[in-house]
């Protein structure tokens, strides 16, 4: 089972009510999980790339026919 770092949102207890006039804090655990999705979110976007270059690359050159 692979670690998936994406936003879970039962995780998420900073929902704001309409009356809270506080400002929100950032604690060390957001900015982890944070900084865990910006890197999962890498990741995917790095093997898209991988898969977009071997779909679009220029075909290998045809051996002279004898």
């Amino acid at each position: 089972m692979q670690d998936d770092n994406r936003y879970l949102s039962k995780q998420d207890t900073t929902v704001l009510k309409r009356t809270d006039l506080r400002k929100t804090r950032l604690t060390l655990r957001m900015i982890n999980d944070i900084r865990r999705a910006a890197e999962a979110h890498d990741k995917e976007k790095q093997q898209e790339l991988g898969l977009i270059k071997k779909m679009y690359a220029a075909p290998p050159p045809e051996a002279a026919a004898a």
